[in-house]
């Protein structure tokens, strides 16, 4: 057998002595009191009660722990490293910075080391990343809406001027596109705490999210084109400046009826206060004029005539003419939606689908019963009664809106008026002429007052009276035609009246146009010797100023299709004449002014061009077909009672004695070198044979 497996014995205490038998007590007893002790001790608290430091940058340890009489713990190395820069280097602090500058000096390497992507490669990646923003936000503008922040920062972060560029335009681009047709409401706290559905939830936060981009975008486009104050130095670059009111333009034209639209018309408006001509001023006058002739309910437009309006007289009307050319262009009180003729009626493409759909309803028609007929018909007229009411309505708001439009730009006239700036007659006194017919009855005698004064003082630049005014104020009469204010006043005085009502005007009106018909026959002969009488105001046949921008050819030219200041002083005096020989509102002329006024013209039509003296004899053969029995003792002389001598050369119609004399100018017609004034001359002459 194996021997078995023996078994150590280990010895716990230690043997029966006589020395060790009397301390046993004492040792048992301080064991005892240790125990008890050590089981109310709280030893995790007391560790975790215990400082502890902590270091920004944690680095591997390799110290031993030591004993202490709190027990084993472990040593920083920062400890040790503190004692010995204490001894040798100096504090930790020194070599923290130290080590700070070290890592300063690798980012700054690595900055170096980075690099430098071309300007072209920039450009070309900016587009790119544009172009698939803009398809997100096309495709579906809900779900995309954190696209437009993107765009936001490409334009305030943009590394180059043309990376802000093409931000700032594809934003315009994309904001047409995504705009609704309605106008955004801003929620309030009820609105906001409200309980809807999901889906309006959904639509809701999409249109804040729309409006509040907006709304910075719009604003940046305000701060952008800004002028920089003289202690500014962030100076706008000029083509930013330029795209961004090209942006503001296109969005007005776009989206006229959108939120912020009062910010959009600031921006033109304050681009329009500078007399500055240039691009960006054009562009926001020719924007300004389409928005007035696309309006049609008004409101557009009579927030931006307060804006003009306010802007004017805040800068005391030192403004170029052009801003003020642009009221002419409003549609005011003179709408009307379909056009007519004598046979038919032009209607709006709805009015017609309407009347085909009537008449294929008429063709099917189903069976219905008494009682669902009569119902049927109470529906269509309570239906019709609505329409109606939402028409009246509209209309009303309509006439409101120009009615207010109207009393400011015509408050705009009277004080240019009252103040007689120079460059400003024109445009003033073509608007009161265009719109006469509008202007109450009541300001009529002091408007007639206020016309009379400007052709007494044109009457004086235009003879050389008050030489000492004149140069004083020599840059007043270089900017100054003297024969065109009077012939615009002598038309706007005539418009007056000719704008009424014809059995009304006659009357309660009381109007002595004498005053405006003697200034226009007195004036005949020095419009007649006019080398200029068939040129408009911007066409001259005096060179430009070579030092202007005009003359170099920098400028773009005025809008050919501008039908404002364009009229000739030929257009401008044979208006006056059809007021005056040929106007029913006036009544029917006394002979006296007819032979007065033929004699003076014909002999004006042999000093004026050939398309002029074509025009007068043109109006003289209407005189001669509605007047030709008060005319014609000028061609027959013995027929005609009177004494005395015919005085060409009379300032008044009265004093003429026109007829003393003969037209003696028909001899001379005869002879024109144009074919066409002499076969009209003949006409004339045929004309007042065949009376007699």
């Amino acid at each position: 057998m194996a021997p078995g497996r023996t078994i150590k014995r280990r010895r716990l205490s230690p043997p029966d002595d006589e020395d060790n038998s009397s301390s046993r007590p004492a040792r048992d007893s301080a064991l005892n009191d240790f125990h008890n002790s050590a089981a109310e001790w709280d030893l995790e608290q007391d560790y975790e009660r215990q400082p502890r430091k902590l270091s920004k940058k944690r680095k591997e340890n390799n110290r031993l722990p030591i004993k202490t009489a709190e027990g084993f713990q472990a040593v920083e190395e920062s400890e040790a490293e503190a004692e010995e820069s204490d001894s040798f280097l100096g504090t930790d602090d020194d070599e923290d910075d130290d080590a700070d500058d070290d890592e300063e000096m690798d980012d700054d390497e690595e900055a170096e080391e980075k690099p430098k992507i071309p300007l072209k490669l920039q450009i070309i990646q900016a587009k790119e990343e544009l172009a698939r923003l803009a398809t997100y936000i096309n495709e579906d503008p809900e779900e995309h809406i954190s696209s437009f922040k993107t765009m936001a920062d490409m334009v305030e972060n943009g590394e180059h001027v043309a990376i802000k560029k093409l931000a700032l335009a594809s934003q315009a681009a994309v904001y047409k596109d995504v705009i609704p047709g309605y106008r955004i409401r801003p929620l309030s706290e009820e609105d906001m705490s409200a309980k809807i559905s999901k889906d309006v939830r959904k639509l809701r936060a999409f249109e804040q999210s729309l409006l509040s981009g907006y709304k910075h975008y719009v604003q940046k486009l305000s701060d952008l084109t800004k002028s920089s104050k003289r202690g500014e130095n962030t100076a706008v670059d000029p083509s930013l400046k330029s795209l961004a009111i090209n942006c503001a333009c296109n969005l007005l034209l776009s989206v006229p009826h959108f939120n912020f639209r009062g910010e959009l018309l600031k921006i033109l408006v304050n681009r329009l206060a500078r007399r500055q001509i240039d691009v960006d001023f054009i562009k926001c006058r020719e924007t300004m004029e389409e928005v007035f002739s696309r309006d049609e309910d008004g409101v557009v437009s009579l927030e931006a005539v307060r804006l003009l309006t306010k802007m004017m007289k805040a800068k005391d009307f030192r403004i170029h003419e052009s801003v003020l050319n642009t009221f002419l262009h409003l549609r005011l009180l003179s709408e009307f939606s379909s056009k007519g003729s004598r046979d038919r009626i032009d209607r709006e493409p709805e009015e017609e689908d309407n009347t085909l759909r009537g008449k294929k309803m008429k063709q099917k028609r189903e069976f219905r019963t008494k009682r669902e007929r009569k119902l049927q018909k109470e529906r269509n007229a309570v239906e019709k009664d609505m329409r109606q009411a939402d028409a009246l309505v509209s209309h009303e708001e309509r006439d409101k809106n120009q009615a207010e439009s109207l009393k400011l730009v015509f408050a705009t006239y009277f004080r240019i008026l009252k103040l007689r700036i120079p460059n400003l007659m024109g445009p003033v006194l073509e608007g009161l002429a265009k719109y006469a017919h509008l202007i109450n009855q009541d300001f009529f005698g002091d408007l007639l007052e206020a016309l009379k004064d400007l052709i007494g003082h044109a009457d004086k630049s235009e003879v050389g009276e008050d030489e000492e005014e004149e140069e004083a104020n020599e840059t007043e009469t270089a900017t100054r035609d003297a024969q065109r204010e009077a012939l615009l006043c002598t038309i706007t005085a005539f418009a007056l009246l000719e704008g009424q009502d014809v059995s009304k005007a006659a009357a309660s009106l009381h109007l002595d146009l004498s005053f405006f018909v003697k200034h226009l026959y007195r004036s005949l002969y020095s419009i007649s010797v006019n080398p200029e009488i068939e040129f408009n105001p911007t066409k001259s046949l005096r060179l430009p100023d070579p030092n202007s921008s005009e003359a170099d050819g920098s400028m773009p030219s005025q809008n050919a299709k501008n039908k404002v200041n364009f009229q000739t002083p030929t257009v401008l005096l044979l208006r006056c004449l059809q007021f005056t020989l040929l106007s029913r509102a006036h009544g029917t002329p006394p002979p006296l002014r007819l032979a007065s006024f033929t004699k003076r013209l014909l002999t004006s039509s042999l000093q004026v061009p050939e398309k002029s003296a074509l025009a007068t004899l043109s109006l003289l053969n209407q005189v001669a077909k509605h007047h030709v029995r008060r005319i014609a003792p000028l061609w027959h002389s013995e027929e005609r009672r009177g004494d005395g001598v015919f005085n060409p050369f009379a300032t008044d119609i009265e004093t003429t004695n026109v007829f003393a004399g003969t037209v003696w100018e028909g001899e001379l017609l005869r002879l024109h070198y144009c074919p066409q004034v002499r076969t009209v001359a003949a006409d004339i002459e045929k004309m007042v044979a065949t009376q007699n």
